[in-house]
């Protein structure tokens, strides 16, 4: 009987064995079909999601003057979807206030891209695949939180303009953008450069630089090698002297220097016959000049624009030059005498 029993016991065992791993068998068999399932399920909404979106940004985009556009305005749109690739031939991006965190790397396929203007988002990084639109003439970017400038944008041979003013943190540039040959405009205001950087001086096309509200505490020597540069505001800085060689820059038309911390101006500046406009209000100048003669019919404006403009920079030098001859004749008479009385005693 015992060995009866035995018997019964191991098969009633292998029997709860094997019912045990069908059981087993089957759940995970179900577990399986159901993750297939919701993956099928995903796949299905993020296709409709993906579709849902393209046709939202298909809304989005106009044709003006023979360019396809992208224009999209104080909406919230944080992160750009994957499903914008299908829309490649996009010529022009113009997205303002959409709260962009971010530009993406899939910016590679708009290889027909002529304008990227992500102007007063919170992108915080240029991608280096930036550098693969060789067709892009315009990149706006200011008002952001850009911390730095990838070496690969001067890959971007054909670019013209580019804006990074109010991006805060950023104090340099790569050496790289002097590859820039096209670039006449550019635009670097409201941020935290200390000086003008070599590549931007070297870029042999520049003609309109904006600097301003910076901390640029001097100017380059070699500031003259800007030959085409006709337009250079340098407003709200630290300044406190200017290179002689700025009277060199022969292209120069317009120059703005106000609340600076200059104490004289370069009498070399004296021959600078293309200069039509120029500020020097706001600096410490070591002398106190006034223009003679002012018109008293003018507004306000026009009257800052003479009592510190060409007119008042030639008054100024040529004051300055007066000054020093006569505090220099002082001086000599002075030394004169204290020697004449020296001989006298002796």
């Amino acid at each position: 009987m015992t060995g009866v029993t035995v018997y019964c016991g191991t098969v009633n065992s292998i029997k709860a064995l094997w019912e045990t791993r069908i059981k087993k068998s089957k759940d995970e068999l179900k577990k399986e079909r159901e993750q297939r399932d919701r993956k099928a399920v995903g796949r299905l909404t993020g296709a409709w999601e993906d579709r849902i979106t393209l046709a939202k940004l298909k809304e989005k985009v106009v044709t003006e003057e023979g360019r396809v556009i992208l224009r999209i305005e104080k909406e919230e749109w944080k992160t750009l979807p994957p499903a914008l690739v299908q829309l490649s031939q996009i010529q022009e991006w113009q997205l303002h206030r959409i709260g962009l965190q971010k530009i993406p790397r899939f910016i590679s396929s708009f290889e027909s891209l002529i304008v990227l203007d992500l102007s007063r988002n919170s992108v915080t990084e240029i991608p280096k695949e930036i550098g693969q639109l060789t067709r892009l003439r315009e990149l706006l970017l200011s008002y952001n939180r850009v911390r730095c400038v990838p070496e690969e944008l001067g890959c971007c041979e054909n670019l013209e303009k580019l804006e990074l003013a109010m991006n805060e943190d950023l104090d340099e540039l790569p050496t790289q953008l002097s590859n820039l040959k096209k670039l006449y405009h550019l635009d670097l205001s409201m941020n935290q450069f200390t000086t003008i950087p070599d590549c931007v001086v070297n870029l042999p096309s520049l003609e309109w630089l904006d600097m301003g509200s910076n901390r640029l505490e001097s100017l380059p020597e070699d500031i003259h090698r800007m030959e085409k540069l006709h337009t250079l505001w340098l407003p709200r800085n630290e300044l406190e002297y200017l290179p002689d060689n700025i009277s060199r820059m022969q292209s120069l038309d317009t120059l703005v220097l106000s609340k600076n911390k200059l104490r004289d101006i370069p009498p070399l500046m004296e021959g600078m016959s293309n200069l039509r406009f120029v500020n020097f209000r706001d600096n410490p100048l070591t002398y106190d000049v006034t223009l003679p003669d002012l018109k008293e019919d003018v507004d306000e404006e026009e009257n800052d624009q003479e009592m510190f403009g060409r007119d008042f920079m030639h008054f100024y030098i040529q004051e300055a030059r007066k000054r020093g001859s006569q505090t220099f004749t002082s001086v000599l008479n002075v030394t004169l005498d204290g020697v004449s009385e020296t001989a006298s005693s002796m």
